[in-house]
């Protein structure tokens, strides 16, 4: 590459007296694509962040000459705030990884995307807001205009990782910086978002440092991949050659963790979860005066049937807004519906005090366990709330050694975390904490587990860590598991059977191999392709 547009020589970053960047050289043309491939803790996003000087507390060393074609090469390590600043949004943008947290709470999305224009294009506010509309449109989400008056909780993650790309394109900066810019995103929606940057690179001559732990993103998009581990690059290389002759073990490692099929036959048996003819609707206003005085009616699910027979799993896949995850709620008896659903020779009662046998036997793991853990409560209470409730005569010794037990059945133990019962989620690693989730779905020993994206937040080590975990607790337990996801990977690896959603409707089910080798409905097709599983299933 004769004149790189950023070249890293040396590039250094430490907190205090750890380093985590430790003295990487790496470079982009204009118009490339480099990926930095990593799992968590590895060092890429804090590599990103140093470049805008957006890594707080930290110290730099090294170069980073950003080299414009209308100014002399700038050393991004010695800019001050105010020069780094004016890069900023205009010749260098970034695309954060959780949009919920980078965007404004108190401004609309359209505001905060004009917001970016007036100051770095002087556009007036009328065309500043007709141009935020355009970017959101540019993106594939729908109903730009009224996405534009929304504020951010108000949209889907999937929506809201729209709005952080449209923010940071708007004014078509000469170095993209994008952090996991699709990991909210159904599978289609990634494909829309590769072409549009695509698109625009081309357009442009943009260049992209795409930071992901998603290889098959890697390989569709990038031109070139720089393998990081603990701070340092690796390997690096043209993706083909890369991907296909890795020479460092831990590219060969990062390759070898694609989820793999590993799931028994169940036995023959009866269904324990059967639901026939479910429809869950939601009351939504109804636009001008009628609305005042008769709601109208969403049909978010509509006559969704299904079984689920011990020691088997139901993959349950489709897009954001596909009614999966209502489906989900509907049979957790946490969503008023219509229609019925059986869970041993049971149903869910209208009264929440009759349902408390019932709730030990259905448990949910869900897809965030940062979120879904309370970070005021040390692992001890977590996993043991349920026995507590279902106990409630269960001695306190008794408890905490079923606790105890439960968690080394996850892969946790004293002897690897002194202090166990006694430390917080904060305190743990990503796959740590979804080990911890599960552990308390399963004290209370459970049936049927409802499985949330249980592996979408984790890097391709831990999610394959995670998964075999699944399996291997499936089949000591004789545990059903009802499986939503958007990852048809994972569908692919620990599915017996497995039901496609579009739009609120099953539109497709049968045995999960059969179904991913010869997917019979155009949508199944759409999602088999996107997902490059098509020969996998084939083979298992």
């Amino acid at each position: 590459m004769s004149s790189p547009l950023l070249e890293a020589r040396r590039l250094t970053v430490s907190f205090g007296d750890q380093t985590v960047v430790k003295g990487i050289d790496f470079e982009i043309g204009q118009g490339e694509k480099l990926a930095l491939v990593g799992e968590s803790g590895s060092g890429k996003t804090v590599t990103a962040l140093s470049l805008l000087g957006l890594a707080q507390g930290a110290s730099t060393a090294g170069q980073a000459l950003l080299r414009l074609p209308e100014s002399e090469p700038q050393d991004l390590m010695a800019l001050s705030e105010r020069q780094l600043l004016a890069l900023r949004g205009s010749q260098v943008a970034m695309i954060f990884q959780e949009p919920m947290t980078a965007l404004n709470p108190l401004f609309s999305i359209g505001d905060q995307i004009a917001e970016v224009l007036q100051l770095k294009q002087g556009l007036t506010r009328a065309e500043a807001w007709q141009a935020a509309i355009d970017c959101l449109a540019q993106t594939g989400i729908a109903e730009p205009e009224r996405r534009a008056r929304s504020f951010a909780h108000q949209l889907s993650g999937g929506q809201r990782q729209r709005a952080m790309i449209a923010m940071a394109l708007a004014c078509q900066p000469r170095l993209l910086l994008a952090d996991e810019p699709t990991t909210a995103l159904d599978v289609s929606l990634r494909g829309q978002i590769l072409e549009l940057l695509s698109r625009l690179q081309q357009k442009k001559s943009m260049a992209v440092l795409l930071i992901t732990h998603d290889l098959n993103l890697v390989r569709r998009f990038a031109d070139r991949v720089a393998v990081m581990e603990r701070g340092r690059i690796v390997e690096h290389g043209p993706v083909a050659r890369v991907f296909s002759q890795p020479e460092h073990a831990y590219t060969r490692q990062l390759l070898a963790s694609r989820p793999e099929r590993a799931v028994a036959d169940a036995a023959p048996a009866p269904a324990w979860l059967q639901a026939q003819e479910v429809s869950v609707r939601y009351r939504v206003r109804r636009a001008g005066v009628r609305g005042w005085f008769k709601p109208g009616s969403f049909l978010a699910v509509d006559r969704a049937s299904l079984s689920i027979a011990p020691g088997c799993t139901l993959g349950v896949v489709g897009e954001s807004g596909s009614g999966k995850s209502t489906l989900a709620l509907a049979l957790l008896g946490l969503q008023p519906f219509e229609g019925q659903v059986m869970l041993g020779q049971q149903s869910w009662s209208e009264r929440a005090a009759g349902n408390k046998a019932l709730r030990r036997q259905v448990q949910v793991v869900f897809q965030d366990p940062f979120s879904s853990l309370s970070p005021r409560m040390t692992v001890e209470e977590i996993v043991g709330e349920g026995l507590a409730v279902h106990h409630p005569s269960m001695k306190a010794q008794e408890r905490r050694e079923t606790v105890l037990q439960t968690l080394a059945d996850v892969g946790l133990t004293e002897a690897q975390f002194p202090g166990l019962l006694q430390r917080y989620p904060h305190e743990f690693s990503g796959g740590q904490r979804q080990r911890i989730a599960i552990a308390r779905a399963l004290v209370v020993e459970p049936q049927l587990l409802v499985l949330d994206e249980p592996t979408s937040a984790l890097d391709v080590t831990v999610q394959k860590q995670v998964l075999s975990l699944l399996v291997r607790l499936q089949r000591e337990r004789r545990l059903s598991y009802l499986l939503i996801t958007h990852d048809v990977q994972v569908i692919q690896a620990m599915a017996h059977e497995v039901m496609v959603m579009k739009d609120g409707r099953v539109v497709e089910r049968g045995p999960a191999l059969q179904v991913l080798a010869h997917p019979s409905h155009p949508y199944t097709r759409m999602l088999v392709e996107s997902a490059d599983v098509s020969g996998l299933a084939a083979a298992g």
